[in-house]
């Protein structure tokens, strides 16, 4: 692992492996650490292309914490690892890491193009009740239930369906996401308090792919179509009969679109 100081101080790790021009993972939400590109063999069908760069969010894995938590900070974190690479990298997250990838987006100018899929952003009507689900989740974790915390948020925040749950929990990283599942409460505050402003985006040159899930909930299909329209230079790409983890369902459809983005020229 090799790590890199954020804006704050913290230490930020990232596993790297592979060879050939950068591309940068960001797991989603939900205790996910580089680990979760391992399951569905994605960083190493991407490693046989380009040098990868897998983040360990900001508490979980082997990166550093801060007393206090807030969103920007992974923004900044992100950021920071873009930063460190000596050329244009290529940036990739998804779910809640596609909104902190779209965030370190505009705090970077070392990026050649950029990969979101499903960024849980907000929109008219298409809002996050998080209140009662994160208070329980507390509660778990005040119990020890971190299983239970991390099932909870897939099934009421990620609205994973019972069969793509089951899936998550045969993967080799399921016991990591229960051990960082203390991290979930506040990553979803953090999400659910983020606020969209379209004009911040419409000045992006960076080629963007916004992938996206045809069975996935509303509030995802809103956040993609609202970025897409606020978004100079992007387009979507839809897993049609897929949802939220089509590197699950659809692993080799995934890869094949973002290697057929990446290669495409600029």
């Amino acid at each position: 692992m090799h790590t890199v100081a954020s804006a704050d101080g913290t230490p930020i790790a990232f596993a790297r492996t592979g060879s050939g021009p950068p591309l940068v993972l960001v797991p989603g939400g939900g205790a996910n650490d580089h680990t979760r590109w391992d399951a569905d063999g994605v960083r190493p069908a991407f490693a046989e292309h380009y040098t990868v760069y897998a983040i360990d969010g900001r508490g979980l894995g082997e990166s550093g914490d801060a007393d206090k938590y807030a969103l920007e900070r992974e923004f900044e974190d992100v950021a920071a690892v873009v930063e460190s690479i000596d050329e244009p990298a290529v940036l990739l997250g998804h779910s809640s890491g596609a909104l902190v990838a779209l965030e370190a987006a505009v705090r970077t100018d070392n990026l050649r193009k950029l990969i979101l899929y499903e960024p849980p952003i907000p929109v008219g009507d298409h809002v996050l009740d998080v209140e009662e689900p994160v208070a329980e989740m507390e509660m778990l974790l005040d119990e020890g239930q971190n299983e239970q915390v991390l099932v909870l948020f897939l099934r009421e925040i990620a609205d994973i369906p019972p069969e793509e749950i089951d899936a998550l929990r045969e993967a080799p990283n399921w016991q990591r996401r229960v051990e960082g599942a203390y991290t979930i409460p506040r990553a979803i505050r953090g999400v659910s308090e983020y606020e969209f402003d379209p004009a911040r985006f419409t000045a992006m040159t960076t080629p963007t792919l916004l992938l996206a899930g045809s069975e996935s909930p509303p509030f995802h299909h809103a956040a993609t179509e609202a970025l897409d329209e606020a978004h100079p230079n992007s387009r979507i790409v839809t897993f049609e009969g897929h949802g939220h983890v089509a590197m699950l369902t659809a692993t080799d459809r995934f890869i094949d679109e973002v290697l057929t983005f990446v290669r495409e020229a600029d």
